[in-house]
């Protein structure tokens, strides 16, 4: 009998649909005496925290009001998908090998250099005059583009790539006029524009690349802007009208978004599926012993210079079969997405995880900053923009907070240095707040902690409504801001003994333009950054009768 460890699944099955949200209702009067008592014995209880507390025990969660039932924050990822595993050169191999290739370098440089620059020139031509680049490029200037093409070849030569071993045939275009691969160098976009001289879908930024810029426009590319949502909405429309007709190129994806080593495979954005097309999958691998070729966390110019002191440079290609979307029943993007990606999975023999781009922003911030572990600070990005809903560009505002914070070199924070980047000093309520955050009860938060913390109550049901009532409750009369003693009048059930320096402080944290007042907009910008200082406001919303109108919401979501 085969053994259940072999044969079960590595992974469980996921529901089809998510869980329900629950939310329990607690009965304002009683909710609002629990707090008020605690908030009561927060000045007898503050000076007993020195602001240096390793441990921090207290188990009240400061959100339970807007209907956080708790925070759970999933276990960190191992798996570094950037990491270049011979980004030094190391052994005495790889110095002999350095030397002795080091003539070698100078030739195929220049011949990078002359076949750059033919290609450049052709494309220019093939270019010249040609004002209509909707429409597909006409035929003689296609010709021209195969001088391009073969000078791209002997590109990947003087790389060292002096032959690559191709698997299975790209399928004819009117059969899959879309391809998707997985993305580990520069070296794929090169190899496919000499072998399939696709449409490809690229950043912005790529335009402005010198000689670059100019060949991929004769590949009538599709530019997007991966943070504004009509810029890839565009792309979208662009990638359809393009594949469904045969007189374009095929469409050429890389729906990771941006390289990784090639041992593992990231999620796929969801352009090449949307349309609803078929989609051939293509695998890349680059074999090695010495050599990680791999575009990861190592500088272009150092990858291209251990590239050229190489002898030779491994490359398969593999097509797979084309995947095409379900005609027994609609399919959504999403699910023909991992049918897909499981395929590539599966050919590339790897695991999948849930990194993005925005965990490559992530590391990079952390390299920029000097950490001594970045990879640390990846969180599965697209995970959490499931999860919920917050940009990549806002985790990296977090990022950059939990930084001032200090971590130690295991990318932990301190509660004390926590109260300073946030402006708290330590009392219950701040007690609460880090307790909240740190699930594991151990004293210290981690960026991923953080960043799910402060997701989780920025998406809770009553947040924005807390965030108006606390503001209308603030400002005096019919102003539309807030002066230093109305918050501190605000927060005083909160934090009853703040010093006139530490409102001075706080104020200074919502004033973002430093105008002494505190507009509306100064007001839900600095909750959105800090969502967690919300907490300074509920009881005092509390104490103001204000929880039946929340209740009321509450139901309302619910």
């Amino acid at each position: 009998m085969a053994d259940p460890d072999l044969s079960s699944p590595l992974l469980p099955s996921q529901p089809s649909d998510p869980p329900h949200l629950i939310l329990t209702i607690h009965d304002s009067l009683s909710h609002n005496n629990n707090r008020e008592s605690r908030v009561n014995h927060n000045h007898q209880n503050s000076h007993r925290n020195n602001g240096n507390s390793s441990i921090i025990s207290s188990t009240e969660n400061p959100y339970e009001f807007m209907g956080s039932k708790g925070l759970e924050v999933c276990g960190s990822s191992t798996v570094d998908p950037f990491l270049n595993k011979t980004g030094r050169i190391e052994g005495l191999y790889e110095w002999l090998k350095l030397v002795v290739c080091l003539p070698v370098a100078a030739v195929r440089l220049v011949l990078f250099g002359v076949c750059l620059l033919i290609g450049f020139v052709a494309t220019k031509v093939a270019l010249y005059g040609w004002k209509d680049r909707q429409s597909p490029m006409p035929v003689w200037r296609s010709r021209i583009m195969w001088i391009t093409r073969i000078s791209a070849r002997f590109i990947l030569f003087s790389f060292g790539y002096h032959w690559i071993r191709r698997k299975g045939k790209p399928a004819p275009r009117e059969t899959a006029p879309i391809v998707v691969s997985n993305h580990v160098s520069y070296i794929e976009p090169i190899f496919y524009f000499y072998e399939l001289f696709p449409t490809i879908v690229a950043a912005e930024s790529h335009d402005s690349i010198p000689f670059v810029g100019t060949i991929i426009r004769a590949m009538q590319v599709i530019y997007v802007n991966r943070f504004l949502p009509p810029s890839r909405k565009h792309a979208v429309n662009e990638i359809k009208r393009k594949a469904s007709s045969d007189r374009f190129p095929r469409v050429l994806l890389f729906p990771e978004g941006t390289t990784t080593n090639g041992r593992i495979l990231m999620s796929f954005q969801l352009g090449a599926f949307i349309p609803g097309y078929p989609i051939q999958p293509v695998i890349v691998r680059y074999p090695h012993v010495h050599f990680d070729q791999s575009w990861g966390n190592i500088s272009l110019a150092k990858l291209m210079f251990r590239m050229f002191t190489q002898f030779h440079n491994f490359m398969e290609v593999e097509y797979l079969p084309v995947v095409s979307p379900l005609t027994n029943q609609k399919e959504t993007a999403v699910h023909f997405a991992k049918r897909t990606s499981h395929a590539l999975a599966t050919g590339l023999n790897v695991i999948q995880t849930s990194h993005s781009y925005g965990d490559l922003m992530l590391l990079m911030k952390a390299i920029e900053s000097k950490q001594e572990k970045p990879s640390n600070y990846m969180v599965e990005m697209a995970k959490v923009q499931s999860l919920f809903h917050i940009s990549s560009l806002e985790a990296v505002d977090f990022l950059d907070k939990f930084l001032l914070m200090n971590p130690n070199p295991s990318g932990c924070v301190k509660f004390h240095d926590f109260l300073k980047v946030l402006r708290l000093k330590a009392c219950t309520l701040s007690e609460e707040i880090f307790s909240f955050i740190d699930v594991e009860k151990s004293g210290t938060i981690t960026f991923k902690q953080f960043l799910f913390g402060s997701a989780h109550v920025m998406k809770l049901p009553l947040f924005r409504q807390a965030c108006e009532l606390a503001f209308a409750e603030c400002k005096s009369g019919a102003n539309d801001y807030i002066l230093e003693h109305e918050l501190e009048n605000l927060i005083r059930p909160a934090i009853p003994d703040l010093n006139a320096d530490e409102v001075h402080e706080l104020f200074n944290l919502f004033d973002s333009d430093s105008d002494g007042e505190i507009s509306k907009d100064d007001f839900n910008t600095c909750l959105r950054k800090n969502p967690l200082l919300i907490a300074l406001f509920i009881p005092c919303l509390l104490q103001k009768g204000l929880p039946e109108t929340c209740d009321r919401i509450l139901e309302e979501v619910v």
